[in-house]
This record gives structure tokens, C-alpha cells and sequence, in this order.
């Protein structure tokens, strides 16, 4: 049934960016470390940050106002479970994938103009610098993806393999997931260099890091490193045109060994493509983020998948958001 709207609904709506863009500046200045140990008054939090007294008193009585800051007199501290979710050391921290949203929020602004000129928006890096994003971005999806990642790698089942090609593999959240579920595997990781160092550094925390091997490279321009009888590409897909898309598979599927198994975890859209919402909304995502990329039904990534060589493709997991997997097999 189509929903029918309310004035007050649609003005709600129009200004729900509000509490996001307070939400994202205190990410991005990282305001609640500055609080973390006691609380502080505003001239001292403007002092902690080099920012600006009047500017930093508005935004810590907005946080006030949104209850992620408490106010007592002139002094505000942080409320209670802000410590564990938007400090950096938190235990449940998602505070590298609020900043990373900080910049996608930058993007989205320009949705109109994008629509206009079909280019991506021009975004500079923020305030944390173009190496601070990067940290956010990868920090971001292990924030997304640690809590449901060996749920997801479940559903690979009996699939054999004794060395998986973990293509893109950030920081090595997916690679740890794959070798929980394989105990005997072995694993290449491979994805940018500057990325490599936060994969060493995750993968010798978690003692993992002799189980597996860092390949530096770009995935579209290089060679993949060959041998593996199983590749995992993870929310990569949707950052690439089809064209694209069928360019990489044919790479994977010349780099994995004869009866391999390619799965991918993606968004998988519906035939009428409004459905899941959050893949619909993805796609806007890439629409203003990249030159080509966006959210693929199943009928699309098996047809790219079978013009590359790959057989057998099936959807072994449902998702609503991010979390659906699509396995193919190369042929013995």
C-alpha cells in the first residue's frame, strides 16, 4: 500500500539531518575522548579541542539537548554507555564508522547536482585528514562487520577450502572469520599497501598473523594472487559498474584453483530494485561516491558471474542489509 504523508511527517523528515550532522562533528572532532575522563566545562572542552568557545558551547549543549552528553551546572560529561560506543578504545566503539559517515554525509549534500551532471560529489578530505579517513573507513566496516561475521561465514557450510583469497580484505575482520571456520586454512589477504599495516596489526593481536599472507595491490589494476581455492570478495561489488564487475570476476576466476569456489557478500536487491530499503538508499550511497557503482539483484550478479566462467551460483544467505552471500564454483 502506498503511504500518504503528513505535513508534519515530511517536516520531521526534511530535518532529520540535524541531530546526524551534531552526531558526526563530535565524531569528527572527537569530543568524547575529550570528556571521557571527568567531566568538563565548555571553555575547557574548547581548550581540549583548539576549537572555537562560542562554537564548541553551542555543539555540547545540542549533544545535552540529544542526551548523549549530560549537563550539571556548567560542566558536561558523557552519558551513560557514550564511554563504550564513541571513544576509540570503547568496548562496543562505533566511532570510526560515525566519521566515515561524516564523510558520506558531505557527499549526500551534493545528491541534487549529482543527479544533474551524473558525476560523483567532489569531497575533500575532513578535518581528520585524508589518512584519518582512510582509518575511519577501515576501522568503520570491522565496527559493521565483527559483531555478525562468523554468523555470516556460517553459511558457507561444507564448501571446502584449504587456502581462501580474501580480496580487499581491509584490516582482516573476514580473514579471522574464514579461519574460525576453517581451522586448517591458510589465507591471503589482499588490498591496498597503506591498508596492509592495520591488517598485521589485527591479524597479530588475534595470533593469526602466521596463518596468513599480505599481498599488496589494487584489484582492478593488478594481478591476484593465484592458487586459492577459495576467494571472498566482501562489500566490494557494489563499488563497481557491471563492466566492472565482470572485468574482476574474470581475474578471479583465472587466479582461483580449477574447482574453486568465488562467494561474495553484497547487497542483494529484489527485481523491482525498492527493496531491501537500505539497498536502495546503498545505491544512492555509490551514486554519489563513485563513477559506476550500486546495488545488483541476484539475476544480475549471476549473469556477471556466469559471462566470467563461474557456474553453479546460488544465494546461500538472505540479508536486508549488507550480509547476503552469493557462491559460484569454478570448474574442475
Amino acid at each position: 500500500m502506498t503511504k500518504k504523508w503528513q505535513r508534519t511527517e515530511l517536516l520531521d523528515f526534511a530535518r532529520a539531518f540535524q541531530p546526524v550532522c551534531v552526531l558526526a562533528a563530535a565524531a569528527e572532532l572527537e569530543l568524547f575522548a575529550a570528556l571521557a575522563r571527568r567531566p568538563l566545562t565548555a571553555a575547557q572542552t574548547a581548550k581540549k579541542l583548539a576549537g572555537d568557545p562560542r562554537a564548541t558551547a553551542l555543539l555540547l549543549d545540542a549533544l545535552a539537548a540529544l542526551r548523549l552528553l549530560a549537563k550539571t551546572g556548567d560542566r558536561y560529561a558523557l552519558a551513560p554507555g557514550v564511554a563504550g560506543t564513541l571513544t576509540a578504545d570503547g568496548q562496543h566503539s562505533v566511532l570510526a564508522i560515525i566519521q566515515h559517515q561524516a564523510n558520506c554525509l558531505r557527499r549526500w549534500a551534493q545528491l541534487a547536482g549529482v543527479v544533474k551532471t551524473g558525476r560523483p560529489a567532489r569531497c575533500a578530505p575532513s578535518i581528520r585528514g585524508a589518512a584519518g579517513d582512510i582509518a575511519a573507513f577501515i576501522g568503520g566496516m570491522d565496527d559493521l562487520s565483527a559483531p555478525v561475521a562468523d554468523e555470516v561465514i556460517a553459511c558457507l557450510g561444507k564448501i571446502p577450502f584449504r587456502h581462501v583469497l580474501d580480496v580487499g580484505g581491509a584490516s582482516g575482520t573476514w580473514t579471522l572469520a574464514l579461519l574460525r571456520h576453517r581451522p586448517g586454512a591458510m589465507a591471503t589477504l589482499f588490498d591496498l599497501p597503506v591498508v596492509l599495516p592495520l591488517a598485521r596489526r589485527r591479524l597479530r593481536a588475534a595470533g593469526q598473523l602466521p596463518r596468513v599472507r599480505l599481498a599488496g595491490g589494487d584489484f582492478m589494476r593488478d594481478a591476484l594472487p593465484a592458487g586459492a581455492d577459495l576467494a571472498w570478495v566482501s562489500a566490494i561489488i557494489h563499488q563497481n559498474s557491471r563492466a566492472e564487475n565482470r572485468k574482476l570476476f574474470k581475474k578471479l576466476f583465472g587466479a582461483l584453483a580449477p574447482g574453486g569456489w568465488l562467494a561474495i557478500r553484497d547487497i542483494v536487491m529484489a527485481p523491482d530494485r525498492v527493496a531491501p530499503v537500505s539497498g536502495a538508499l546503498f545505491a544512492v550511497n555509490m551514486l554519489v561516491a563513485t563513477r559506476g557503482g550500486g546495488t545488483y539483484t541476484f539475476a544480475e550478479i549471476r549473469d556477471d558471474l556466469r559471462a566470467a566462467g563461474f557456474t553453479a551460483a546460488r544465494l546461500l544467505r538472505r540479508d536486508p542489509a549488507m550480509n547476503c552471500v552469493v557462491a559460484a564454483r569454478k570448474p574442475a
